[in-house]
């Protein structure tokens, strides 16, 4: 099993066109935040090879972000291709664009797939018999995520979320749980984050966790669904 949360969205990209897929496993790295803002991507050849690519794809895909602005390639002893993509700050306009791009049955759909993904993640690690270093990446991943600023509210809880699908050490669960995240991303990037929210959140977050650390899938499963479920009557608000 993993034990840091993110190296899900590093898994090596599926048969089909590798440049296109590349390029979309780029995206997800890069919007589900990965690697965050100005921080730069692992070095060329340990990505092409955690990808699963050559490293003239990787380059290709590189270059494409560039020229769509995710990505800054700087060249040189300290170069590399650094993170130039941020999240639009919340707002009416950005709302709107969103929800202009997402209809409710997509919404509903999205939701559907992540509460089943996600709920099941949180009941299959209660059951694990998980190591030391995993119960404490655990509890890591619930102080950032609590103790998270606005800025880097929604990152930092993205990782606490996919640590939990990594830790099942089912790849194809955590992809699964990284697609169902990413389905929202946008929109619960152009929602205000709101402090009362975020106390609420970390109370639902503390209760999943400890329900995982305590070996109750029932109690695992129950928390996630009650979380998941204030998200999605927030999201539906908004889309509304």
């Amino acid at each position: 099993m993993g034990e840091t949360g993110f190296d899900v969205t590093f898994r090596p990209v599926r048969a089909g066109n590798a440049f296109e897929e590349t390029v979309e496993r780029l995206l997800q790295v890069i919007k589900l935040g990965s690697v965050a803002h100005g921080e730069k991507l692992p070095p060329e050849r340990e990505l092409a090879t955690r990808l699963g690519i050559s490293r003239v794809t990787l380059r290709e895909a590189i270059r494409a972000l560039q020229e769509a602005g995710y990505l800054d390639v700087r060249r040189g002893r300290y170069g590399g291709a650094f993170v130039t993509y941020q999240p639009a700050p919340p707002h009416q306009e950005e709302l709107r664009r969103v929800v202009a791009d997402m209809g409710i049955d997509d919404l509903d759909d999205a939701l559907t797939f992540r509460m089943a993904v996600e709920c099941g993640a949180a009941q299959i690690l209660a059951t694990s018999e998980l190591t030391q270093a995993q119960r404490r990446a655990m509890r890591q991943r619930l102080m950032e995520v609590n103790s998270a600023s606005p800025g880097d509210y929604r990152r930092l809880d993205t990782a606490f979320h996919l640590t939990i699908a990594e830790l099942t050490g089912s790849p194809l669960l955590a992809a699964a749980c990284a697609d169902a995240r990413l389905r929202v991303t946008d929109l619960l990037n152009a929602i205000p984050i709101l402090q009362r929210n975020i106390e609420h959140a970390a109370a639902q977050h503390e209760a999943i966790v400890t329900a995982i650390l305590a070996g109750d899938p029932d109690a695992a499963r129950r928390a996630v669904a009650e979380h998941l479920e204030g998200t999605a009557a927030l999201l539906r608000g908004f889309l509304a």
